[in-house]
């Protein structure tokens, strides 16, 4: 109600002041005071105007002044912009040729850095192969007959070989208190009395104790022994022939040689390696000049010892393949300047030589390896392990690549460990009793700990070239070969643990090969392959002698004096 009463009240007032300004209008009072008013507000304005025309024109100068000197400031600027921008270019310009030099200069350094680098890289290389090509001439100089399969005798400046006996200080010969070993008295073929002296004799001084004191002078006396066969000649009035009695077979010549001069002769020639001139020479020497033989006859005993020793061969032969172990071996020969092979067969009750053109198993044909079925005992010829039964590596050979390794990979120990368990190995096998057991029935405890061990150093073989693997086309790869070998071949290296007949070297092949080899360093070369079949034929049959202690003169004597027709279908 309150909010009507005030709405209508201002209402009222509003119209009250309009009406005063209507009636303000209608008399024109009101125009002539805006008028006058107007007048006045537009003469402040017009004032105002001019004085802002004035302002503005001055405000115009003051501008155009600025903007003229900063339009100099900025031309000026603008100028030394320019100066600095050109100076800028000239220098960007001159670092841009710089860099362009720079960067030439930097692909000339790069190029010849490469050169320098493939160079470099080539130098290494060259001298990686070039220690290496070192390192395995080394090894291959230093290689002698205690760390390869090389003889001792191709290496004539060898050290002293060393025995494994401790020094004691004491002088060599027989000691105090042992009982010597004089030389063997012999039946006396001649007795030659001293007379005592009169002084022993005519003193009362001295008493005869009736013992005797004999001293002997052996010597050995060479005489020539001719049998001199006779018979009367007759002659046949029928058919105009002379006829005689027949003498003894063998007797075909005026002269004949029996079979202790063959035989000695043939011994000098063949097992003592003398020249047939030497040979010659000697007998003729022995005898005062009185027995000369010719050369032929000397070289021609060769043959002839072959061709009458066919049942002795065939026997051997049997035996060897009967026999329950067999080393064999090849080596070269030398046949009119061509390489030829000898292959040995070595076994309790014979040796066997043959003469070969060929190794491997062209070699091996015609021998009693080919249907042995006993074990085999070789230095790793891959040929030999298509035969027999079982095998049995050289352990001899063993010790040198072993020996070889520790040479030229000092860095390594398992070759260190395995040489070492190698030789306990053998140690071991030959303090054996001789119960007739074999080492693994003896001690088996002890053989398996042995052969545990070898499987723990071919481990650490293994690890330690995988650290360090053999790697380059001059690398002395030998001892890793041997780990891998010993690796593949484990039983073959560890039979002779197993059966008492088997040897742990083949040493007993290459003893007679040996033999061989001296008779070829005599004679340099061959001049036939019969020559060389009929030696080793021979040699064959001497080495089987041997072998049985039987005595080599009289054996080969009376082989020599038997018909020379007998046996000649046997080799």
């Amino acid at each position: 109600m309150d909010y009507r009463f005030e709405y209508i009240s201002n209402l009222q007032y509003k119209v009250k002041s309009l009406t005063h300004r209507v009636k303000a209008f209608e008399g024109g009072e009101k125009y002539v005071s805006m008028k006058a008013e107007f007048k006045v507000q537009l003469a402040g304005r017009d004032e105002e105007i001019r004085k802002l025309r004035s302002e503005l024109a001055d405000a115009n100068a003051r501008t155009v002044t600025v903007r003229e000197n900063w339009l100099g400031v900025i031309a000026d600027m603008e100028k030394t912009h320019a100066k600095e921008l050109r100076a800028k270019d000239s220098r960007i310009k001159v670092l841009g040729d710089r860099l362009l030099e720079v960067g030439r200069q930097r692909d000339e350094a790069k190029g010849k850095l490469l050169v320098k680098t493939q160079e470099l890289y080539g130098a290494l290389t060259e001298l990686e192969d070039e220690r290496g090509r070192n390192r395995k001439l080394a090894a291959q100089i230093n290689r002698d007959y205690e760390n390869s399969s090389i003889s001792s005798s191709m290496n004539p400046n060898r050290k002293k070989i060393a025995n494994n006996r401790e020094v004691t200080g004491r002088n060599p010969g027989g000691q105090p208190g042992h009982e010597g070993h004089g030389r063997k008295k012999r039946e006396p073929t001649n007795t030659i009395s001293i007379p005592v002296p009169t002084e022993y004799v005519f003193s009362p001084r001295f008493v005869p104790t009736g013992k005797v004191i004999t001293r002997q002078v052996v010597n050995v006396s060479v005489n020539v022994v001719v049998d001199e066969y006779s018979t009367p000649e007759f002659l046949d009035l029928l058919t105009r022939q002379h006829v005689h009695a027949e003498f003894p077979e063998g007797v075909v010549n005026e002269v004949n040689y029996g079979g202790s001069i063959k035989a000695f002769a043939y011994l000098l020639n063949n097992h003592c390696n003398v020249s047939i001139e030497n040979v010659s020479n000697f007998l003729s020497d022995l005898t005062g000049g009185d027995l000369r033989i010719s050369a032929g006859m000397i070289n021609n005993l060769t043959r002839e010892f072959s061709l009458k020793t066919g049942e002795e061969q065939r026997k051997a032969f049997c035996d060897i393949q009967l026999s329950p172990c067999m080393g064999v071996d090849f080596t070269e020969a030398n046949i009119n300047g061509k390489k030829a092979y000898v292959l040995v067969n070595v076994a309790e009750s014979g040796v066997m030589f043959f003469a070969r053109y060929h190794k491997g198993h062209k070699g091996v044909e015609g021998s009693p390896v080919v249907d042995y079925q006993g074990t085999l005992v070789h230095d790793h010829e891959s040929t030999f392990y298509r035969y027999g039964r079982a095998h049995q590596e050289c352990l001899q050979h063993v010790l040198r690549y072993l020996l070889d390794s520790m040479n030229n990979e000092a860095n390594l120990e398992w070759n260190k460990q395995m040489r070492e368990l190698i030789r306990e190995m053998i140690h071991f096998r030959k303090g054996l009793p001789d119960d007739g057991k074999s080492p693994g029935e003896s001690s088996p405890e002890k053989v398996g700990a042995f052969e545990k061990r070898y499987d723990e150093i071919l481990e650490k073989a293994r690890e330690e070239y995988e650290h360090e693997p053999p790697e380059g086309k001059y690398a002395y790869r030998d001892g890793y070969n041997l780990y891998k070998r010993m690796v593949k071949y484990r039983s073959e290296h560890l039979l002779f643990l197993h059966d008492r007949n088997v040897p742990w070297t083949n040493n007993h092949s290459e003893r007679p090969l040996r033999k061989f080899k001296r008779k070829q360093k005599q004679v340099m070369v061959f001049r036939s392959f019969e020559s060389l079949e009929y030696l080793c034929q021979c040699m064959g049959v001497i080495e089987s002698m041997r072998l049985r202690g039987d005595n080599l003169f009289e054996c080969i004597a009376g082989i020599f004096e038997r018909p020379t027709n007998k046996g000649t279908d046997a080799a």
